[in-house]
């Protein structure tokens, strides 16, 4: 392979959005759980939702701090690895930026308070309430920073002249058309993959059938009914981004789906592969569903790849993405709902090894289809940058030293990666549930043993 300066800057741009996905997933979802635990245990008097609050909210300050180097990297890579893109739209995309940075800090502050005020208010819902401002502060940033990759899907407010973006309108911009469907997709897959990976912690800790089992039963309860809610709420806003492909990003839908000649009641395809003549082999039809998922009608027409032009149609690979990507969705989505229909059978055990190990592997695929969105986001829109004014080739340095950079941005994630993963370790598995439990509550250990 030639690895040009644009191949690696791809590389580069790619191997950090893959790693800072991670932490900016769980930084936008995990304030929300972090703030049910604590209400759940204020209202319910409950000692473990209470402790739930506390641990999480240690993990979540551990993430944060990777997630800020990360964004950081982010930034910087946009002026270094992508200079032409930056002289370009950097004028229309510095509002947004300006206003994740914001956000961030308005969340960090309260997080910071929230912290240190454990029992120190008379009134517990008052320190609660200072979870308000985290989770909105978290959900804040991620509306913000998708709204910079809406808008290089969907670019507005602005006018071209001379190769230029001028008259900028900074608000049209970021309220570009796909701004709404992105973020209502982003915010709802964020709080669903949060709820899968907290659901396949409380499950491990089940399997291993080690102490504080209440603890875990109750965590897992609450996860996974969350993990049902927003499986939902994520189905319908993949419904609504269909709806918006189908209408203003024609070819990004018919890559997707192997649709290469324009067609009535269009069959919607699983799976399957490419044969060398690019003939779909393999693959679950259902009849005139792909038009449905467009327009709501079997028998409306789907725009199909020949409608664009050759050297502006995505690769077809993300056929496999969006398949995966959906996949899973349902395995979320199906498993939660099992899960709380056995749950009120009581000849059932809803904490069988089948079902526990079945929900213990539902964080890892939520993350993993995270990941896989993300790519299919990137590739779709390929091979623009900012759709319909500069490519990707277009906007790349040039620079020969982007290598180096390559290799110095991939030793910062192999040390930050480490240490996430060894502070994670000292603060829980070296510190069970149990141990909190029996220091900050003796009761707990008194009813155990009666």
């Amino acid at each position: 392979m030639d690895f040009d300066t644009v191949t690696i800057s791809r590389l580069i741009t790619a191997m950090t959005l893959l790693f800072h996905i991670i932490f900016a997933t769980l930084g936008v979802g995990v304030p929300l759980f972090i703030s049910i635990a604590e209400l759940v245990g204020i209202r319910k008097q409950d000692k473990h939702y209470e402790l739930l609050a506390k641990r999480w909210s240690r993990g979540f300050v551990i993430t944060v701090a990777i997630g800020v180097v990360t964004g950081t990297a982010i930034a910087l890579q946009l002026s270094l690895v992508w200079p032409n893109f930056m002289q370009l739209a950097g004028n229309v995309i510095a509002l947004p930026l300006f206003m994740e940075v914001f956000a961030f800090f308005f969340e960090a502050i309260f997080l910071g308070i929230y912290l240190y005020t454990w029992d120190r208010f008379k009134s517990k819902y008052t320190h609660w309430l200072l979870t308000l401002p985290v989770v909105i502060g978290a959900g804040m940033s991620a509306v913000f920073i998708t709204t910079v990759n809406s808008f290089m899907n969907s670019p507005n407010g602005f006018t071209m002249v001379d190769g230029e973006f001028v008259a900028v309108n900074p608000l049209k911009a970021m309220l570009n058309p796909s701004s709404p469907t992105r973020i209502f997709h982003v915010l709802g897959g964020s709080y669903l993959t949060v709820a899968a990976i907290l659901a396949t912690i409380a499950a491990i800790a089940l399997i291993r059938n080690k102490g504080a089992l209440e603890y875990h039963k109750k965590a897992l309860k609450m996860t996974v009914i969350a993990m049902f809610i927003f499986s939902v709420i994520t189905a319908l806003a993949g419904d609504v981004s269909a709806k918006y492909l189908a209408k203003h990003q024609t070819e990004k839908l018919a890559a997707a789906e192997w649709l290469f000649e324009s067609e009535e009641n269009a069959d919607l395809l699983l799976f399957g592969w490419l044969n060398k003549e690019n003939e779909v082999v393999g693959a679950i039809r259902v009849p005139g569903f792909l038009s449905f998922l467009a327009h709501g009608d079997f028998m409306s027409e789907v725009t199909g790849l020949e409608a664009t032009k050759e050297e502006e149609r995505p690769p077809l690979i993300i056929h496999y993405l969006f398949d995966s990507m959906v996949s899973i969705g349902f395995f979320l989505l199906g498993i939660s709902f099992l899960y709380i229909v056995l749950s009120r059978l009581k000849r059932w055990n809803v904490h069988s090894k089948l079902m526990l190990w079945l929900l213990a592997i539902s964080g890892p695929l939520a993350m993993l289809a995270v990941e896989l969105g993300w790519l299919f986001a990137e590739l779709g829109r390929q091979p623009w940058i900012v759709r319909g004014y500069m490519t990707v080739d277009e906007a790349a340095t040039s620079s020969p030293y982007i290598v180096h950079m390559f290799f110095l941005f991939l030793a910062l994630y192999i040390v930050l990666g480490t240490l996430f993963t060894i502070t994670l370790r000292k603060l829980f598995k070296d510190n069970p549930a149990e141990l909190e439990l029996e220091k900050h509550y003796p009761e707990w250990k008194e009813g155990i043993e009666k």
